[in-house]
């Protein structure tokens, strides 16, 4: 089958590699018809997130239909059509059901502190073979696959998978309450389903910070109020439309991969740290192989943790949610604790939130697809991922079609 390879840093292929198959009674294995590229891909991909092992199919978001089934798994059928939680659970550990799936105790084959198990992620986190694939194999998949309900298109389930459920914990960890003032730093993806999920939570008033203006343009639809970092400096913005007390909520959507500003008031300040920002990016991104402009890691890697602590009000909650590796030991502090601020971060635990989005999907109270901008064939992923790396305008989600192939 065809399938996006991991060979090195700045180093993807499609190649040809084995169909999976079953290894334990709680496998199953799934013909995909949907796939998705994420900027989480290009964490490792860029060198900011270590560790991957060649060899390793990428890809964490996937929507499919079942084509075997482990003894073990009792709650689906062959046939049946599902979607794949990016993060894995076994369901039975203490972890799981308490929901926290991501920080399961089983999954993980590296052990229990190990951390989140995922899905095309580094050896730390498995390593599990991903879906951008023709085919996939699901461990306890009784728990990590979630069938998709009648009505609910591969366009809109690929969207659940990963990004919207992660908007949504990134909203449910900043503590939203009806009326609240919420900054969300990062118009990606993520960012932008995490406005979504704000005004569903009830935020009064919604601050997106990006430098993209057609991502801009997306939060402006979704009814943020919109602020472009490289022609204003965020935090004063910020204060200066709360009356000078800053933001109740703040959710970083960025992570280790953040830009600061080039132009503008923000640059001032971003020039005064760059000594310190070069030295965030060699501990993050010791071994690089840009190609051109593409792979190229952030070069403010605390950038958008900073503006987020700066802008939040005295006892605001902060909301991490964008990616940061184990060797990222960056964090304003001192000032954070001296705000009184809270602090809440993690990997996303999909299957506590996507059965309850699939059902928003299913009734129309949310279309997720106003975030897709490109649905491209699989024999053109190596072609997308560069267009997705560099931003390039409309560039904002992307879905792969596995098994198609260009006319």
């Amino acid at each position: 089958m065809k399938a996006v390879v991991f060979h090195g840093i700045g180093d993807i292929r499609l190649d040809d590699v084995a169909d999976p198959k079953l290894k334990e009674p709680t496998d199953a294995i799934i013909k995909l018809t949907a796939s998705a590229i994420c900027g989480t891909d290009l964490h490792m991909i860029r060198g900011t997130m270590p560790g991957m092992k060649p060899g390793t199919i990428l890809g964490h978001e996937g929507v499919g239909i079942i084509e075997q089934l482990g003894k073990d798994v009792r709650n689906f059928n062959v046939g049946d059509r599902v979607v794949i939680c990016s993060t894995i659970g076994c369901g039975n550990c203490s972890y799981c059901r308490a929901g926290y799936y991501a920080q399961c105790n089983d999954a993980n084959p590296n052990g229990p502190d190990a951390g989140t198990a995922f899905f095309g992620g580094p050896a730390m986190t498995g390593p599990f073979d991903g879906m951008q694939a023709e085919k996939a194999r699901i461990p306890f998949a009784a728990v990590t696959m979630v069938k998709v309900p009648d009505g609910v298109t591969d366009d809109q389930a690929i969207l659940v998978s990963d990004i919207f459920p992660t908007g949504y914990f990134g909203a449910e960890m900043a503590e939203i309450k009806p009326g609240d003032t919420v900054a969300v730093f990062g118009c990606g993806p993520v960012g932008l389903f995490a406005i979504v999920s704000a005004k569903l939570m009830g935020a009064g008033r919604i601050f997106a910070i990006d430098s993209h203006e057609d991502r801009l343009a997306l939060a402006k639809a979704q009814g943020a109020e919109v602020i472009n970092f490289e022609e204003e400096d965020p935090v004063e913005t910020l204060k200066r439309f709360t009356g000078g007390i800053g933001v109740d909520r703040a959710i970083d959507a960025v992570g280790v991969d953040a830009q600061h500003a080039h132009h503008g008031p923000a640059a001032k300040k971003a020039k005064a740290e760059k000594p310190e920002f070069k030295r965030e990016v060699e501990m993050v991104a010791p071994k690089q192989k840009p190609d051109g402009d593409n792979w190229v890691p952030g070069d403010g890697p605390s950038q958008a943790a900073q503006w987020a602590v700066q802008g939040l009000a005295k006892a605001g909650t902060l909301s991490i949610i964008g990616v940061y590796p184990q060797t990222m030991n960056a964090f304003p502090i001192g000032e954070a604790m001296n705000k009184n601020l809270t602090l809440r971060m993690g990997n996303c635990n999909h299957r506590k939130y996507i059965p309850k989005l699939l059902e928003l999907v299913r009734s129309g109270t949310v279309d997720p697809t106003a975030i897709l901008s490109h649905v491209k064939s699989m024999a053109s992923a190596i072609d997308a991922y560069r267009n997705f790396d560099l931003r390039k305008p409309g560039w904002v989600k992307v879905e792969l079609e596995p098994g198609v192939t260009l006319q």
